[in-house]
């Protein structure tokens, strides 16, 4: 019973996250940086200030659809962040170029993350319906096998959380020594992203207890049995 109370927490937590970032990025995006810097010349310099400059910077619609591609190594940022000036946008961008430095250096968390992604995708797919094949019928196995898949996932979750983490750190340390803002501003930077890293930890315990769900119900069943 507790763990199902843990789980609807976790999901409201996870839905006030997501709140949370949205408005949190709202909020220092009218807010301007006292430099002027856009969040594209940001990224370029934080870029070629890390001897990156192969990495180009594309413009994307949307809104927080910001993300560094590591297959066609190019930081792809919203264009709100791309073209404005904000605290919010050289605070985002600075962090996605942080995962680009992060693969340079063969970061050991990234390059994890990277190797076990393709098997994610699998592994994410197919438990789901070995846990529903193994409860309808009744066959543990099938919820075994299921509970291995999702293990997976749940251990992919785990593994973004010092990914994000370390983009974060290096962003605001370069944003600092390369002059992107000034001390004060550095409070509204340290709130974007953390609520930003709020999301992965929600979305990580969300996905944690689920995973002791599942356990639980193998356990149930091969007690009964």
């Amino acid at each position: 019973m507790y763990i199902y109370i843990l789980i609807i927490l976790a999901f409201i937590l996870t839905i006030w996250a997501q709140f949370r970032v949205k408005g949190t990025f709202k909020k220092w995006s009218q807010v301007q940086a006292s430099t002027g810097i856009t969040g594209y010349e940001a990224a370029r310099r934080m870029l070629d200030s890390n001897g990156l400059h192969n990495i180009a910077i594309e413009p994307v619609p949307g809104a927080l659809t910001d993300h560094y591609d590591p297959i066609h190594r190019v930081v792809r940022l919203s264009e709100p962040v791309y073209y404005e000036s904000t605290i919010s946008a050289v605070s985002v961008a600075c962090h996605e170029v942080g995962h680009a430095i992060q693969h340079a250096e063969h970061y050991p968390m990234l390059v994890l993350r990277h190797r076990i992604f393709p098997v994610v995708n699998f592994a994410s797919g197919v438990a789901p319906f070995l846990f529903i094949a193994g409860i309808l019928f009744s066959y543990l196995n099938l919820i075994g096998l299921g509970i291995i898949f999702f293990s997976v996932a749940v251990a992919f979750q785990v593994i973004t959380l010092p990914v994000e983490f370390n983009a974060s750190n290096r962003a605001r340390d370069i944003m600092v020594a390369e002059g992107f803002i000034t001390n004060n501003e550095e409070r509204g930077v340290a709130k974007v992203l953390n609520a930003a890293a709020l999301t992965y930890v929600a979305a990580a315990l969300l996905s944690l207890l689920e995973l002791v769900r599942y356990i639980m119900i193998f356990v149930g069943g091969s007690r009964q049995d």
